[in-house]
């Protein structure tokens, strides 16, 4: 690990920028007063809510922190070149239509509107930005794409860490060359969105587990690997740091904390015997996204286009009338494959029983080796 990212963990332990609310300050504070690293979710947030909350979290900890972009998504008017062929690869505005039409039947239901398809691809990006080299912060994160150079060297030169998502050895390599400081190495088996680069429709549902992942990263750059992925013990994070990750990061095992801004519901169905499994799925959001398998996954997910942010845009105001009525069965209840081993520990307790756990792990792995 590089030192300048050392300085920032005491323990190897990433909080994961969770959006929709979850990833809220207090979260991100007792994470990193624990000694790991909280991280803020700017996604689907303004310039200034972003803005509001980093205030709001340099008032509750002076310990390091980071805030997570996402890149915002091919234009479907985009010219030739790599952009043009990522645009060329984005569904019709009938296919879309098609899903709308489709989702009318739960609109009636839970008594609102759809949402506007087109309200826009890049999630604020540039005033996002912006803000942050204004008002530097020590870790900024990215996902669904790589920055271009200018902007990661811009965020270097205001002392700013950089970190961007990788799902394949190739994208690692592609993150490695646009200069970023490390990778964070996502495995199939986390909850959530998928990183992807380039979303493909032929990919679903391809994806590598973590250990091999990180194995192959690890072979392929140089920059510091961070592994995510389904971790949820502290054995796993001494698997990872074993396989050649430098830090591991955790989302569905600090969705469960108090100071976790995740609906009550959605923390609930964690462990509920009710939800068996989870799942890829398009059903919410338009881009692979592992949620807990329900209702509308199931009713909806097997016609879900490629078509992201215009499928989240649409299926927001549903998402939110189901929290609203209490049904879990029509929200969006991202875990990773690891949720039925959450815990419902004060999110610093949990940093501090991960460490615990990864360090009896890697302990007896260190007592095995000089027992042979």
């Amino acid at each position: 690990m590089s030192t300048a990212l050392t300085d920032l963990l005491r323990h190897p332990i990433v909080q994961a920028p969770m959006a929709g609310g979850v990833s809220v300050p207090q979260l991100a504070a007792a994470v990193s007063e624990a000694g790991g690293l909280g991280f803020l979710a700017a996604g689907y947030k303004t310039a200034d809510g972003m803005y509001q909350e980093i205030k709001q979290l340099r008032g509750l900890t002076g310990a390091p922190f980071g805030v997570n972009l996402f890149m915002p998504q091919p234009d479907p008017g985009a010219g030739t070149g790599s952009a043009g062929a990522a645009a060329a690869a984005l569904p019709s505005a009938a296919a879309v239509e098609v899903y709308a039409n489709q989702l009318a039947g739960e609109a009636a239901w839970y008594e609102t509107e759809l949402g506007d398809p087109d309200s826009g691809r890049d999630d604020g990006y540039d005033a996002k930005l912006a803000v942050l080299l204004d008002n530097p912060v020590p870790v900024v994160s990215f996902h669904f794409g790589v920055p271009a150079p200018d902007v990661l060297d811009s965020l270097r030169r205001a002392g700013t860490l950089t970190l961007v998502t990788a799902t394949t050895v190739d994208e690692a390599l592609t993150v490695q060359r646009a200069g970023a400081d490390a990778v964070i190495v996502q495995g199939l088996e986390a909850g959530g969105h998928q990183g992807t680069h380039r979303d493909l429709l032929e990919n679903d549902p391809c994806g590598i587990g973590l250990l091999s992942l990180v194995a192959q990263v690890r072979e392929s750059v140089r920059i510091p690997l961070v592994a995510a992925g389904g971790i949820m013990r502290g054995s796993q994070i001494a698997a990872v740091l074993a396989a050649g990750a430098d830090a591991a990061q955790l989302g569905t095992a600090f969705l469960a904390t108090p100071e976790s801004g995740a609906h009550p519901l959605h923390k609930r169905a964690l462990t509920d015997p009710l939800f068996v499994r989870t799942e890829l799925t398009r059903a919410f959001s338009g881009r692979p996204a592992r949620a807990l398998v329900n209702r509308f996954m199931r009713e909806h997910g097997p016609y879900a286009p490629a078509a992201y942010p215009e499928v989240h845009h649409l299926t927001s105001p549903l998402r939110k009338a189901a929290a609203k009525s209490g049904d879990a069965q029509g929200m969006a209840l991202w875990a990773g494959q690891g949720h039925r081993l959450a815990r419902e520990l004060p999110a610093g307790q949990l940093v501090e029983v991960l460490v615990t756990e990864a360090g009896a792990a890697l302990t007896a792995l260190s007592t095995r080796g000089a027992s042979r």
